[in-house]
C-alpha cells in the first residue's frame, strides 16, 4: 500500500508519440537553442489554458515557470525566500518529509507545524508560527486528505496580505476527484501571494520530470534566474510535447480514462476494510490516490506496521510524518498501482496482523519480540 504512486502502465504511449513526432516535424530551430528561465513559451501557454480552465487559477504566461517536478519547484521557491529575507515557513502537521521540510531545513530555515483538522489546517495555529510563508495541500491535503473549507482559505490569504507572506499551494493530485468536480485552486484568490506548483508525476508519470509554477509578478524573475542558475532549463523536446498533448485534449482524455480506474480501486479498498477492519475510520476517501484509515483508541500504530511487515505487507504510519510528534494513530493505504484483487487480499493480510497485536495486548506480551 505504498503512496505517492502513479499507474505507470497506463500511461498513454502512442499519443505522447504523435505529439513528440509533430514536435520534431514542426518545431523552429530556434527552440532547441537557450531559452529563458520560464520555460518554452508554448507549454507556458498551453498549461495557462488549461489551469485557468479546469482548476480556477489566473494564469499568465509570464509568470509561469516550468521546473523538474515539484521537487525542484520547492527547492527554488525556498531559495528565493531564503534571499528575500524569509526566516521562518510553516507546513501542515502532518505533513511530506521528502521535500519542503527537509529543504528548508537544509537552507537554514524555521520549519513549524501547523495542526490539521478535518478541514484542512487550523489557521488559528497558523496566525502563532510568526512564519514568512505556508506550505500548503489544500485540495487534497496530504496525508489526511482534508479539503480546506472555504472560510479557512480565506483567512489564509487574509494572514498572508498581512504579513506580507507568500502561500506555496502544492495540486499535486486535485485533477482525481471522485465525488464532484475538483476543487478550485487557492492561487486564483490572490495570486499575488499564492505560488500554484502542478506536476504530471501524479497524472502521467513522475518520470517526466515536468512540474510548473505560477508565480507571483515580485518573485517570478528571482524563480526564473534561480531556474537558470541550477540547469539551464528542462529539457525542450518534453516541453513542447507536453505542450502539444495539452493542446490537442490529450490530457483530459488521459484523466478522463484514469479517474474510474482509480475510482474502482478506491472502492474496492473501502469494501475491504468495511468487510475486514470495520473498526477504522477512513478519511479523504473522495480525492487523490491514497485513503487514510484513523485507528481507534488502545491500538497501536507502529505496532501495527511492523506486524504487517511480518506478514509481507507494505503499510505506513502517519506517526513518522508529524513534525511536533503527536496525535491520532493512522494508516497510510496507497492504491493507485494495486488491481482490485490485491488490494482485497492485502486488507485481510492486514486484518490478520491487527488481530495479533491485539492478541498480544491482551495477553499482557509485547507482541512479536
Amino acid at each position: 500500500f505504498g503512496y505517492g504512486r502513479t499507474d505507470v502502465s497506463r500511461f498513454p504511449r502512442a499519443a505522447w508519440l504523435r505529439s513528440v513526432r509533430a514536435v520534431l516535424t514542426t518545431t523552429p530551430n530556434d527552440r532547441f537553442a537557450y531559452l529563458d528561465g520560464r520555460g518554452v513559451p508554448e507549454l507556458r501557454e498551453a498549461l495557462c489554458d488549461y489551469l485557468n480552465r479546469v482548476r480556477g487559477t489566473s494564469c499568465v504566461p509570464d509568470h509561469m515557470v516550468i521546473c523538474n517536478g515539484y521537487g525542484q519547484g520547492i527547492s527554488l521557491l525556498i531559495q528565493v525566500l531564503v534571499r528575500r529575507g524569509a526566516r521562518r515557513i510553516a507546513l501542515e502537521d502532518p505533513s511530506s518529509d521528502d521535500d519542503a521540510r527537509v529543504l528548508a531545513r537544509a537552507a537554514g530555515l524555521d520549519v513549524v507545524g501547523v495542526p490539521v483538522g478535518p478541514d484542512g489546517v487550523q489557521v488559528g495555529a497558523l496566525h502563532r508560527t510568526d512564519a514568512d510563508a505556508i506550505v500548503l495541500t489544500p485540495s487534497h491535503q496530504w496525508p489526511t486528505g482534508a479539503v480546506l473549507s472555504a472560510a479557512a482559505r480565506a483567512e489564509v490569504i487574509a494572514w498572508a496580505e498581512r504579513r506580507g507572506a507568500i502561500v506555496i499551494e502544492d495540486d499535486y493530485d486535485a485533477e482525481y476527484r471522485y465525488d464532484r468536480s475538483p476543487v478550485g485552486a487557492m492561487q486564483g484568490l490572490a495570486p499575488d501571494h499564492v505560488v500554484y506548483c502542478g506536476t504530471a508525476s501524479k497524472t502521467l508519470a513522475p518520470g517526466l520530470r515536468l512540474g510548473w509554477m505560477v508565480v507571483p509578478p515580485r518573485l517570478t524573475a528571482d524563480v526564473a534566474d534561480a531556474k537558470m542558475l541550477a540547469d539551464r532549463g528542462s529539457p525542450v523536446i518534453d516541453q513542447l510535447a507536453f505542450a502539444d498533448f495539452l493542446a490537442r485534449g490529450e490530457f483530459d482524455r488521459h484523466l478522463r480514462r484514469m479517474r474510474p480506474v482509480y475510482r474502482r480501486r478506491r472502492d474496492a479498498l473501502l469494501h475491504a476494510l468495511r468487510t475486514h477492519l470495520p473498526d477504522l475510520e477512513p478519511a479523504g476517501v473522495a480525492a487523490g490516490q491514497h485513503v487514510v484509515a484513523w485507528l481507534p483508541p488502545g491500538l497501536d500504530e507502529a505496532a501495527v506496521v511492523t506486524a504487517a511487515a511480518r506478514h509481507g505487507l507494505g503499510i505506513h504510519g502517519l506517526g513518522p510524518y508529524r513534525i511536533a510528534g503527536a496525535g491520532p494513530g493512522g494508516l497510510i493505504f496507497g492504491y493507485a498501482v494495486l488491481g482490485e484483487s490485491a488490494i482485497a487480499e492485502g486488507v485481510a493480510l492486514l486484518a490478520q496482523a491487527i488481530r495479533e497485536v491485539r492478541g498480544g495486548c491482551r495477553s499482557g506480551r509485547r507482541p512479536f519480540v
